[in-house]
């Protein structure tokens, strides 16, 4: 993906707006440690508008879309890897999701490159990952790092 500075500029301008950047736990019951951290970007728009949606995906090379029923659509980009590459082309241009990117970077920098996250790690990043909550007013997050703590204090037949 090669893009000019100008649509950097378009693109971090539209997530600043009509955009979230998110880090969440999942629940997974085949995972040892119970939970994945999934990270996404997502960008919303009202229905009429999905050309303008089909052009970031051309542009980034990445994702999907899809059409919501209440006359939304969304084109979301899902995983760890791709969101970073993303916020990173987009960061000097962003303004208001600039602390959901400083928080991205930090939740990087602690993820392992080839293993899975163990317990401790898990702990570790869910600090970062809670904070996505504030930064996005999210009212309706259920997995929290509560939660998760939560799952490793709950006895289990392994």
């Amino acid at each position: 993906m090669v893009l000019t500075s100008e649509e950097k500029a378009y693109i971090a301008g539209f997530l600043d707006g009509d955009g979230c950047v998110m880090f969440q736990f999942i629940r997974r019951k085949d995972y040892v440690n119970g939970y994945q951290v999934r990270a996404s970007l997502v960008f919303f728009q009202k229905e009429k508008h999905l050309t303008e949606l089909t052009w970031f995906k051309e542009k980034l090379e990445i994702g999907s879309i899809r059409r919501r029923n209440d006359g939304m659509a969304e084109y979301a980009i899902v995983g760890i890897k791709a969101v970073l590459s993303i916020l990173e082309q987009l960061a000097p241009y962003l303004i208001f999701k600039r602390p959901q990117v400083d928080v991205a970077r930090k939740i990087a920098a602690l993820l392992p490159r080839y293993t899975r996250l163990d317990k401790n790690l898990l702990l570790k990043i869910g600090e970062l990952v809670d904070q996505f909550q504030y930064l996005n007013y999210s009212k309706r997050r259920r997995n929290t790092m509560a939660s998760v703590k939560a799952f490793f204090e709950t006895p289990r037949n392994d």
